[in-house]
């Protein structure tokens, strides 16, 4: 078909007029505010989590039970950094006999206690121990109070990693800080049997509560445990992790005070000087300037590491500087914090095993990896993720029981400080406009993909409620809950291809949700960016474009819009100009408009012109409907999964108008094809209406008025010829309608 034979045709009584779709496939769902939210969602999830093991590690044990040796208490006096508050904690104690301390595990509580016991006890010529897990005969303490006699206590603290004799990874290992999970103490002294046979005058002792303490049996244990210990004029401190127990007795305000961790610089540098204290002059500058290396930092991906971990970074740092660690294995072991912290925390989360006991910890494990999925987003709308997450959950554990929501928060904000979160101000795209939201994301950039990768790799019973929490966001009309939802899923689907195949991608494309199949591609195409599982995804396609099921289809056609799943932008074109043979062209011209706005723009503008002149409706249809949606459609509705930043600057304008600013060269294929729509019958009228829009839109902005008027002498030459006087006169009066 060629211009001069369609130009004079009258576009009502000879063919069909093609007309626009006035939306994209979702029906403007999905499209305001799409672009930023998958950036910001490619961005916390795309990170190299590193190795979730290093070595076989052990599980953690509990607190180390025994008298603590003299030796441990001189270095934790030389060691110590005094926290805030300590004075304050001293004198509470020496008052009453009794202290909590509220805080998360790695904070440095452990010390904290036992600098606060060697103190008062020292004034008192006494000693300092550790009570085991529950409370020991021969205290005098009734059981049943809620510390059941022998219940292992997760993440104690009295050994740390980085100081002492290799345990075979290169890394030293030893005695040391009571910062970090403790190494076994050998099999010759039970767990949950404590060496302390009475109390002694003057002494301190360190007692960690379960971490499944309920909350409700907390304060009488610990008015008992405070009598006992002001009889007999000692000392007890008692370490509370962050959860009910602890909102409960600081609500109390009788026994505990909230624990604020010191400095992690300042632990980091006490360790290092007391590690490299006799070794050649130099070592600890050296120690020092690694420790501020950018990438070093990138590796550890915590915004601050806790005082445990900043002890472990010291001992790495001492063994990298004397050359017993390279540099590769250094960065390893700093890659290996985040998904340690993650281990630890869904190690928690599994001790209660029956409900209503677990629900604590299972909204905890569920506010956790809904703040992985919505890193960064407003408060609200992971606060809801994570209590759908949780409800979810629980009905898993007991489908019987039907948890409720607590309708007031004890401590607002402390659920975010047990998931190293916190709170700010932040911004939501909608589109055409940007709102201020209070805004959550976690102190720690590789904290996010290492809790979800660790929830779905090490967990298999958690698939299947993260699934169904998964398809339910997908359905969220919202694009910032289904994209995010969608991109996590894809991350998902990579990580275990068959299974996300069969629990996410599948249900999400046989639905009649458009969102839910809009999100079915995008996962696809998410998860088709590991080469491993990208010809996976590329034959699932293929066998959908060329199926008879009209959803699968629409799907194939949305995914390719991505150009991913076929491996380029070229072979995505090529899937879509077939698939554009069973389609109105609504769905494939609206994948193609988004490859135009991706990182090959010249590319689909060739394959454009091809299709223009292919003898096949379909495809010259495809491209006709591509580049007057071009000429409609803001730039920023348009977004895709791969970063196209040339195009940032001009997001609120027309596609368009956008690809002539960020990229010249593709003016003559533009003016091409735009010539074609505006001389062809079918296309004409169309046409006509939309460069009209085009113009007017570029009238009230002085920026895109000098990028069409540079542009739109094009239209009126067809190469080194002028346009046929038909042709021109039809762009003249386009011209003179505005």
């Amino acid at each position: 078909m060629s211009a001069s034979e369609d130009v004079d045709a009258p576009a009502e009584s000879r063919v069909r007029r093609l007309d626009v779709p006035k939306s994209g496939p979702l029906d403007g769902a999905g499209q305001p505010g799409g672009a930023r939210t998958a950036r910001e969602a490619r961005a916390h999830l795309h990170i190299a989590v590193g190795p979730a093991r290093l070595c076989a590690e052990p599980a953690p044990y509990p607190l180390p039970e025994g008298p603590v040796p003299r030796e441990e208490l001189d270095r934790l006096r030389r060691l110590y950094r005094t926290v805030p508050g300590y004075a304050a904690m001293r004198d509470h104690l020496r008052r009453t006999g009794l202290l909590a301390l509220c805080g998360e595990p790695g904070t440095g509580r452990a010390w904290t206690g036992l600098a606060l016991l060697a103190e008062l006890s020292e004034l008192a010529d006494g000693g300092v121990s550790r009570l085991g897990a529950g409370i020991p005969h021969g205290l005098g303490i009734p059981h049943g109070l809620g510390i059941p006699h022998g219940l292992g206590i997760p993440q104690g603290f009295g050994i740390s990693y980085g100081l002492g004799t290799p345990l075979g990874s290169g890394v030293p290992y030893g005695p040391g800080t009571p910062h970090d999970p403790v190494l076994p103490l050998g099999p010759g002294l039970p767990h949950g049997a404590s060496v302390v046979e009475k109390t002694e005058r003057g002494h301190g002792y360190l007692l960690e509560l379960p971490a499944d303490q309920a909350d409700f049996a907390v304060e009488p244990l610990l008015d008992r445990l405070r009598a006992h210990f002001a009889d007999h004029e000692a000392f007890c401190v008692v370490l509370v992790a962050g959860g009910p127990a602890a909102d409960r007795l600081l609500r109390g305000r009788r026994h505990a005070v909230p624990y604020e961790p010191p400095a992690a610089a300042d632990v980091l540098d006490r360790h290092l000087i007391e590690l490299l204290a006799d070794r050649p002059t130099g070592l600890l500058e050296t120690a020092r300037a690694t420790a501020r290396r950018p990438e070093l930092a990138e590796a550890l991906g915590l915004d601050e590491p806790r005082p445990g971990e900043a002890a472990r970074l010291a001992g790495l740092l001492a063994a990298h500087a004397e050359g017993r660690l390279s540099e590769e294995r250094l960065l390893e072991h700093c890659r290996s914090f985040a998904p340690d912290q993650a281990r630890a925390w869904f190690l928690e989360a599994g001790r209660p095993g029956t409900l209503p006991a677990a629900l604590p910890a299972l909204r905890a494990a569920a506010l956790r990896i809904a703040l992985a999925v919505f890193n960064g987003s407003a408060h609200s709308l992971m606060a809801e993720a994570a209590e759908l997450l949780a409800w979810e959950l629980a009905v898993t554990l007991d489908p019987q029981y039907a948890p409720g929501r607590p309708l007031f928060a004890a401590r607002p904000g402390a659920s975010l400080a047990t998931a190293r979160a916190v709170h700010g101000d932040g911004v939501e795209d909608l589109g055409d406009a940007s709102v201020p939201v209070r805004a959550v994301w976690f102190e720690g950039r590789r904290l996010a993909p290492a809790v979800l990768h660790e929830s779905w790799d090490a967990h298999h019973n958690l698939r299947g409620p993260m699934a169904r929490w998964l398809r339910g966001l997908c359905d969220d009309p919202r694009p910032q809950v289904w994209v995010r939802a969608a991109v996590a899923a894809g991350v998902l689907c990579a990580r275990d291809y068959l299974y996300g195949l069969a629990e996410l991608a599948l249900p999400l494309a046989r639905t009649d949700s458009p969102v839910q199949r809009m999100a079915a591609a995008t996962a696809l195409a998410e998860a088709a960016r590991a080469p491993e599982v990208r010809p996976a995804v590329h034959g699932l396609l293929r066998g959908w474009a060329r199926g008879d099921d009209e959803r699968e289809r629409e799907t194939a056609a949305l995914a390719h819009g991505y150009g991913l799943a076929a491996g380029s932008v070229a072979a995505s074109l090529a899937e879509l100009g077939r698939i554009a043979c069973a389609d109105d062209g609504r769905t494939t011209s609206h994948s193609v408009l988004r490859l135009l706005a991706g990182t090959e723009p010249e590319t689909v503008l060739t394959a454009l012109t091809r299709w223009l002149r292919d003898t096949r409706r379909p495809r010259r249809d495809l491209a006709l409907l591509t580049v007057l949606r071009a000429v409609t459609t803001r730039t920023s509705h348009l977004w895709g999964l791969c970063e196209v930043p040339e195009l940032e600057p001009y997001a609120a304008w027309p596609l368009a108008t956008a690809v002539l600013a960020a990229h010249p060269g593709c003016a003559p294929r533009l003016a091409e094809l735009l010539r074609a729509a505006l001389t062809w019958a079918r296309s004409a009228g169309a046409a006509e209406d939309a460069l009209v829009g085009w113009i007017r839109r570029a009238a009230g902005d002085e920026r895109q008025l000098t990028v069409l008027c540079g542009f739109l002498p094009r239209l009126a030459q067809d190469g080194d010829e002028p346009l046929d006087a038909a042709a021109a006169t039809r762009i003249r009066e386009v011209l003179e309608a505005l």
